[in-house]
């Protein structure tokens, strides 16, 4: 996918950079990524991705802007209190970029609709808050087969890693899943949500901005993948740590065993909220 002089000289800063160049932002404009959730994470992820170039951003929400949101959802304004999320996004990104291409899908994720959706996607940016969402998600990339890069906060923390449990690590075994860091939700009600314990809005800043930078790497195949590795964010202590994540060959979805081969187990379910937007 060739580039114009205007994008040419919009992305230099990128062409100039030995491992994108022009075939490197080529693959960025020829990409086409979904973004679960257009709040707290989902807003830097989308503005970034969309200020590098990528082509297409699809951005999954079916909420309205409210006055809360604006401490940390950055990409919504005080003009567009009561506005839908995904047109708020939208125009947004269309006064960042004008050269990508914004579908809005205002919607949940669902069992009926989750493999549809994230089949017209290269990969998948799991913005949500809750975890019926997160093992939806999770279970639709990996029956699709595309890569899904994780996030999640707390009021003063956030976790990062890479899923993309089809594809075989160094030594043939699977790349982990969410299921191998969490074989089953927590009860309903044993975790806070956002509105009784709060988040310091720029933790999802930095989270998010990490969510981006991962999404920006998969894409262009450079460096080290964050798939194997749980990392996390201690805003209070300034400090990251990471824990290795290895294949739970038990695991329900791509263990040796499994049980879940389609998106069924999902169709009316429902869970706790967790804080991340």
């Amino acid at each position: 996918m060739t580039l114009t002089t205007e994008e040419i000289a919009r992305y230099k800063r990128h062409i100039v950079l030995k491992d994108v160049g022009g075939q490197g932002q080529q693959k960025l404009k020829a990409a086409r990524v979904l973004v679960i959730g257009a709040g707290g994470l989902g807003s830097p992820v989308t503005l970034y991705l969309a200020a590098a170039g990528v082509g297409t951003i699809g951005i999954v929400d079916d909420d309205t802007v409210s006055l809360s949101n604006l401490q940390r959802q950055i990409i919504h304004e005080t003009a567009q209190v009561g506005a839908l999320k995904v047109d708020s996004a939208r125009d947004m990104v269309g006064r960042i970029n004008p050269h990508v291409t914004v579908e809005t899908h205002e919607t949940r994720i669902t069992a009926e609709n989750a493999l549809d959706l994230i089949g017209r996607y290269d990969l998948v940016i799991d913005g949500s808050d809750n975890f019926a969402t997160r093992y939806l998600v999770s279970d639709a990339c990996y029956l699709a087969k595309r890569p899904l890069v994780f996030g999640a906060l707390g009021p003063f923390d956030g976790y990062i890693t890479t899923f993309k449990p089809h594809e075989k690590r160094p030594d043939g075994t699977p790349w982990p899943t969410y299921r191998c860091i969490f074989p089953e939700a927590p009860p309903p009600g044993t975790v806070a949500n956002c509105a009784e314990v709060g988040i310091l809005g720029a933790v999802a800043g930095v989270v998010g901005t990490l969510l981006a930078t991962e999404t920006l790497k998969e894409i262009l195949g450079i460096g080290e993948t964050l798939a194997g590795r749980l990392m996390i964010y201690d805003a209070l202590g300034s400090r990251f740590e990471q824990v290795k994540v290895a294949w739970d060959p038990e695991n329900a979805l791509s263990g040796r065993n499994a049980t879940i081969k389609n998106l069924s187990i999902h169709a009316g379910g429902g869970s706790g909220a967790v804080c991340v937007t």
